[in-house]
């Protein structure tokens, strides 16, 4: 009995100094999603930036920069951080906040780039702080896409108001907010911090760059990935 017991009592000491001392099992690969912004550098991505009054181009290292992992941008001069790719069938998600303490302010994701100018030929994702999720399309005619007309802006016809939600969608100034952005075929449907905010059908781009702007307020990105549909 007694060497029963310490045999029992052997055995449970063996398991728990392996479970102890085994290594974790690796954590679940993110469903086949890739990182576009490694916490670290600007790789596979390019800036434009408005000139300056007198014709010189400013140093866009002044107006984005990676602080503690994330992505800060000033919001001054205007422009875009480009990514260097084109994709197309995608789900894109990403991280985004205004500073604590401000008013929030402006800015967007693009979708479907064509160029390369200050605004250029694509369909925004809106990040205005209050009306993220709304579609502006840069510009008509070049740009198509189907959204509801009963969502249309009286006062600018390019500019679709998101879908009403009976819960706030955006989260207090200073907390992330994530977007995931579906892009596939000419349709594009967006979603942010779960709630389903945009949908557009039957759009005329249906692959291109992808870029953040800088639009008046400073906002921060992070957790940049992207994952193919084809």
């Amino acid at each position: 009995m007694r060497f029963l017991l310490f045999a029992a009592s052997g055995l449970a000491l063996s398991v728990f100094a392996l479970a102890v001392g085994s290594p974790s099992l690796p954590a679940a690969q993110d469903d086949g999603f890739t990182p576009l912004f490694d916490g670290k550098s600007f790789n596979g991505w390019y800036f434009t930036v408005r000139a300056n009054k007198d014709g010189s181009k400013p140093d866009p290292k002044l107006t984005w920069s990676i602080v503690d992992g994330y992505i800060r941008c000033t919001g001054k001069p205007n422009g875009c951080m480009v990514t260097q790719k084109e994709y197309g069938d995608y789900i894109l998600k990403l991280k985004w906040r205004f500073p604590a303490g401000s008013k929030g302010g402006n800015s967007g994701v693009l979708l479907h780039v064509q160029d390369d100018e200050i605004w250029p030929t694509s369909v925004e994702a809106q990040l205005q702080s209050g009306q993220a999720g709304d579609f502006w399309l840069i510009y008509p005619p070049k740009v198509k896409l189907e959204v509801d007309p009963k969502r249309q802006d009286p006062r600018q016809a390019r500019h679709y108001f998101r879908m009403q939600a009976d819960k706030p969608i955006e989260k207090p100034i200073g907390e992330w907010n994530e977007y995931e952005i579906t892009c596939q075929g000419g349709d594009i449907t967006l979603v942010i911090n779960g709630i389903k905010v945009n949908e557009g059908k039957n759009g005329n781009l249906t692959k291109g760059k992808i870029a953040l702007q800088s639009e008046g307020a400073e906002i921060h990105f992070t957790d940049i990935k992207i994952k193919s549909l084809k």
